[in-house]
């Protein structure tokens, strides 16, 4: 029996189930809550509404450039929650492993999760392992469910976006989508993923400034995708202005080579933001503060419409955004 690898009895409930737990999971994401291991986590009470969300990651490479399958599970997640306005509090996380898949490499993204939750302040107290044959998955899948609380007075929603409003965003984009394409095709992009969570720099944001709206994190689909869904549940139409677009030279060269437009590139540190417009300075003031918004600026404004995201570009015309149909980057995140 080889003990570096992921075994199908590793999932069979058994001896090696309990010792997968016990030297990998409970060993680098072990609490008080955890340590329970009854069939549910019994959380204490919590105050205030609550924030729910789910997800899975299924990224491929698992290791890339700027982060890993387990630090993206928990920033996606806690992320979700904080653009909510919510403070992430608790995670459950189910590992869905291919046979073969190593103890090592399983133990990396434990304790990758495990630092990311602890800067992120929030604890694992649910868990799930699933291992399934080799060749029906593709090394590690992680799904995961955050609980957040939203503080009193914190209310964002569509519901308050209107035409005068201005788009924000915290920094450059693409980084993601470049640095999990670069490591899968084997080259040398020197560009670093942006993963990163965002509870700091938005409860920063939201404990000093009003005028705060509605926030999106630009994940899969990028910034493009994201704005036309928000485009279309507000009822409005968005203005960006190209030229205001943070991308940084390095990613601008790549997509040029490449034929890839940044804006629909996945990023896992940003937040868009659609703000009223008299308090757009202030916000953008209180976000260069945070060392992940000094490039915070301002993209563009909202406008009567019915859904459409236009971009004036560099030489003066008008190209429209639309969801994508194809597939840029298959399994980012």
């Amino acid at each position: 029996m080889d003990a570096r690898v992921i075994l199908l009895s590793h999932g069979d409930g058994g001896a090696l189930t309990r010792e997968l737990i016990n030297q990998v999971f409970f060993a680098h994401l072990g609490n008080a809550i955890l340590a329970q291991e009854g069939d549910a986590a019994c959380l204490p009470e919590l105050e205030g509404r609550l924030a729910i969300t789910t997800d899975s990651f299924v990224v491929s490479p698992v290791f890339f450039p700027g982060g890993d399958i387990g630090k993206l599970a928990v920033y996606g997640t806690v992320n979700d929650l904080a653009v909510s306005g919510a403070v992430p509090r608790y995670l459950t996380a189910a590992f869905m492993i291919e046979e073969g898949f190593t103890i090592e490499g399983l133990e990396q993204i434990a304790a990758s999760m495990a630092a990311a939750a602890l800067e992120a302040g929030v604890q694992v107290v649910a868990g799930d392992t699933k291992v399934v044959e080799r060749g029906h998955l593709d090394g590690v899948f992680i799904n995961t469910t955050g609980l957040g609380v939203i503080p009193p007075g914190v209310d964002l929603g569509y519901h308050h976006i209107q035409p005068g409003d201005r788009i924000v965003i915290n920094g450059s984009i693409g980084e993601h989508g470049v640095a999990v394409m670069g490591r899968r095709q084997g080259f040398s992009f020197d560009v670093q993923s942006d993963c990163a969570q965002l509870g700091g720099i938005i409860g920063f944001l939201l404990s000093n400034c009003k005028g705060v709206k509605f926030m999106r994190d630009p994940t899969r689909g990028g910034v493009a995708t994201a704005l036309k869904e928000i485009a279309l549940q507000a009822g409005c139409d968005f203005y960006l202005e190209e030229e205001k677009l943070p991308v940084a030279a390095r990613v601008r060269s790549i997509c040029d080579l490449l034929g890839l437009d940044p804006l629909y590139l996945a990023n896992e540190g940003k937040f868009l933001a659609v703000v009223a417009a008299g308090e757009c300075d202030r916000i953008l003031d209180t976000l260069h503060q945070h060392p992940l918004g000094r490039q915070a600026c301002c993209i563009g404004e909202v406008r009567p419409g019915s859904g459409n995201v236009f971009v004036r570009t560099a030489i003066g015309g008008t190209r429209r955004l639309e969801l994508y149909t194809g597939a840029i980057l298959p399994r980012i995140c």
